[in-house]
């Protein structure tokens, strides 16, 4: 095929004349100034007279003339190809490249689509390359989460019973810290003065809040429950409420602050003191600021005043020490709160939450040390954590913190003042400011 000019003459031909087998093009001129090397194709080329042939052609004829057909030799079948199917069209393209050159504008190496760092900064390589990231992180995720849910400790604890509060607004949480050393080796124990346990297999429950998320979306509410407070104990009678732990376990504190609050409890969270200090050993420690120095024998605690990053053991005995307050207790719950609402700030600070060497070992160390009630979920408490970051804070209204009792030295609820604020609580309403005492530093 070739393209013609307008009187019919071919002009050029995409395929060299006479070529194929049967070819009619035109003869080739074989000089010396035409091959002036006297090879051929690599190979050297013999001289042969005019009119003669060889390798079944005919010898050269002069240039301009044309052979006669009939002293034409056809060659043999086999030594030169067929010819070539039609094109339907002149190749017309770029000419082949130059051996060592790049056509303009091509970049370089990297062929006409430019160098290969180029290539990888396409727009659909770069949105496939940040979907399969997108995915990868969706997984690494998800795996992460079926983990941490599966670490978690659940126990029948919220059962139902005769007399039990409906569900009110909101959800409440129940959070208990026991005094269980669990987790803790024998020369733990004698490090952070914990002693063995004497009590009871269930040991005391040293610390008890109610965690109260609004059903609109307000600030949660923290309250804390004096270990000591005198109530009525379902199937046992008056006592100090810490015993209800010691005696009936988790299921029996939640079943004694139901009926002593009105408050249906949704979820139940419980951590001991070897729980306690590994989690905050694995975020790292958490900030505290005394106003004061606090040396206490008894927990072994002994701690410079002004910030400071106190360790498991250090922040373990600074919740313990009641000694170093006139109030005892109720100085302790205030810390308390403080500590956990700084220990859930760390757990989720960006120092944490994208460092994922300390992240893991945090999320690992909350679910492996937890209790918590047969129906709560993970994601359930992702959000009571978020709720502990910086809610209100509180204690139950007491009307005499020096109760004297059959058990022993006791607090006495204020009951009218207590019955409301459970009460608002129950129903979603707004509780009086007064009711709210906040926590400080002792």
């Amino acid at each position: 095929m070739g393209i013609a000019d307008g009187d019919g003459r071919t002009l050029m031909s995409e395929w060299p004349d006479g070529w194929f087998r049967g070819g009619q093009g035109e003869d080739r001129q074989t000089t010396d100034d035409a091959d002036p090397g006297g090879t051929i194709g690599g190979a050297a080329r013999e001289s042969v007279p005019p009119g003669q042939v060889r390798g079944g052609l005919q010898g050269v004829v002069p240039s301009g003339q044309q052979s006669p057909a009939s002293q034409r030799t056809a060659a043999p079948p086999g030594a030169w190809p067929e010819q070539p199917p039609v094109s339907s069209r002149a190749r017309l393209s770029t000419p082949p490249r130059t051996p060592g050159r790049y056509p303009a504008g091509s970049g370089g190496r990297g062929g006409y689509g430019g160098p290969r760092w180029r290539r990888w900064l396409r727009p659909r390589r770069i949105f496939g390359i940040i979907a399969c990231l997108v995915v990868l992180a969706l997984i690494a995720t998800a795996a992460t989460y079926f983990y941490l849910n599966s670490k978690l400790d659940r126990s029948a604890i919220l059962v139902d019973y005769p007399g039990r509060p409906a569900p009110g607004s909101g959800t409440n949480w129940l959070i208990a810290g026991s005094d269980s050393r669990q987790g803790l080796t024998p020369a733990q124990m004698k490090e952070y003065s914990t002693g063995q346990l004497q009590t009871s297999v269930n040991g005391l429950s040293d610390t008890i809040m109610i965690l109260h998320i609004p059903a609109g979306g307000g600030r949660p509410i923290l309250i804390s429950v004096p270990r000591d407070s005198y109530v009525n104990i379902p199937g046992v009678g008056m006592d100090k409420i810490n015993a209800a732990f010691s005696i009936g376990g988790p299921a029996l504190l939640a079943k004694t602050i139901q009926s002593d609050t009105g408050l249906y409890i949704n979820h139940f969270m419980d951590i001991g003191f070897g729980g306690f200090v590994n989690v905050v050993n694995a975020v790292g420690g958490v900030r505290i600021c005394l106003p004061t120095a606090i040396q206490d024998q008894a927990s072994g605690l002994n701690l410079p005043a002004g910030c400071q990053v106190l360790d498991g053991g250090e922040a373990l005995a600074w919740v313990r020490d009641r000694h170093s307050f006139a109030t005892e207790d109720l100085q302790r719950e205030q810390d308390q709160r403080i500590f956990l609402g700084a220990l859930l700030r760390k757990m989720t600070s960006a120092g944490v939450i994208l460092n994922p060497f300390k992240a893991l070992p945090a999320a690992t160390g909350v679910v492996s040390n937890l209790t918590v009630d047969q129906a709560t979920q993970l994601y359930q408490l992702l959000s009571a954590g978020r709720a502990l970051r910086n809610p209100l804070t509180t204690t139950v209204p007491i009307a005499n913190a020096n109760y004297y009792t059959a058990a022993g030295d006791s607090v006495l609820w204020n009951s009218a003042a207590a019955t409301q604020l459970f009460t608002d609580l129950q129903d979603g309403q707004p509780v009086p400011a007064n009711l709210i005492t906040g926590s400080t530093l002792g």
